[in-house]
């Protein structure tokens, strides 16, 4: 995950470079559910409205979870499917919170409602992410179930009611682009506190459709105003967040957007990414699956590291004898072609593998989907 706002208040106030700090274990994506009231064109779970069998009890998450407390991870994220209709999602919660977890929700929005809104503030959860692919008929089209978009707003609005931290999770294609700048409105319409742009990753229904990867100068385009975005709001007093997701090439996309526009700021801003350090998928992010497959990141469900239900996730995490996890472990990451020359390596460090994976079958291939130029 790339931190935009993080990097844009540098390039606004620098501050000093400080020690690097290693997290002690990584962020957990955990997919408690697989079952899912929409069937989104990218969804890469490919999730639908039924139940899958030999999914993890309640009782072998809470395990898993005195394990991962022990490991010192951090930060859990419950995903599905959609959360919401996992039946113990709210006593799962509580527990994260009270095992001193930063507990966070991914969810469509669409189970967010006046019966349980009550619940999900008491809870406290951190942060809660709920996805929109566009204004209207273009969301309710990719989630492929009409009003999905009200009911997602109205979720948003009973949380920022509550006071909750929200934000919206948009993935980028060509079918949505033309959409993109309405979704910078109407965050800012609405005051919502966060904005996650997702490249779309070949995962799931996401490789299926991955003809639809919005074109490289379609997805420059969009950076170039969330750039710009985020900048004006800054300078304007408007403390939000952006943060991208699955193209960790968008750090040296930024990196020549200062060059061009503050190259004063360009050298501060390059050692800064560079203590950074890019892409985390196998060493600070993790993801844990419905039926307690252990991956990389939520984009690896066809290849499994082990499972918590024979083995604890703290000794699967640290195994290098996996091919895969040697590779993302290693410093730097033993790359091919035009990932193992690009002279920025240091900043996006191999970028998310799966997409050469998909496409080359092998996981150090270049990365299809950079559309960085030099």
């Amino acid at each position: 995950m790339f931190r935009l706002s993080q990097y844009m208040r540098e390039v606004i106030a620098p501050t000093p470079l400080k020690p690097t700090r290693k997290p002690a274990a990584p962020v957990v994506i955990w997919n408690l559910i697989r079952r899912c009231n929409l069937t989104c064109k990218h969804c890469y779970t490919t999730s639908t409205d039924i139940n899958f069998p030999n999914e993890l009890s309640t009782s072998e998450i809470y395990h898993t979870m005195k394990d991962l407390q022990d490991f010192k991870v951090p930060v859990l994220i419950l995903s599905g499917g959609e959360p919401l209709l996992h039946p113990d999602i709210f006593p799962i919660s509580e527990r994260a919170k009270k095992m001193g977890f930063y507990v966070a929700l991914s969810s469509n929005g669409t189970l967010i409602t006046e019966e349980n809104i009550q619940t999900i503030a008491d809870i406290g959860y951190q942060y809660i992410g709920v996805s929109l692919d566009g204004i209207g008929h273009v969301h309710d089209e990719f989630r492929q179930k009409q009003g999905s978009f009200a009911a997602s707003m109205h979720g948003i609005e009973l949380c920022l009611q509550q006071g909750i931290k929200v934000g919206i999770r948009y993935t980028l294609t060509q079918n949505n682009a033309k959409d993109f700048p309405s979704m910078l409105q109407l965050m800012d319409d609405h005051n919502i506190d966060k904005f996650y742009l997702s490249h779309l990753n070949y995962g799931g229904r996401g490789n299926r459709n991955r003809k639809d990867d919005a074109m490289f100068n379609i997805t420059r385009d969009c950076m170039d105003l969330l750039f710009e975005t985020a900048y004006d709001w800054l300078k304007a007093g408007k403390e939000r967040e952006f943060v991208t997701g699955n193209n960790d090439a968008d750090a040296v996309y930024f990196l020549q957007w200062v060059q061009k526009h503050h190259p004063h700021r360009a050298a501060h801003i390059k050692a800064k990414l560079e203590q950074w350090g890019g892409n985390a998928s196998g060493v600070n992010v993790a993801n844990i699956d419905n039926l307690g497959h252990v991956h990389p990141d939520t984009f690896w469900w066809h290849y499994s590291l082990g499972n918590v239900k024979q083995r604890p996730f703290s000794q699967i995490w640290q195994d290098i004898s996996d091919p895969l996890m040697a590779g993302l472990k290693q410093t730097p990451r033993p790359l091919k072609g035009r990932c193992e020359t690009c002279p920025e390596q240091k900043i996006w460090n191999g970028n998310t593998r799966v997409r050469a994976q998909q496409v080359f079958n092998d996981p150090l291939a270049e990365d299809p989907g950079c559309y960085v130029e030099f």
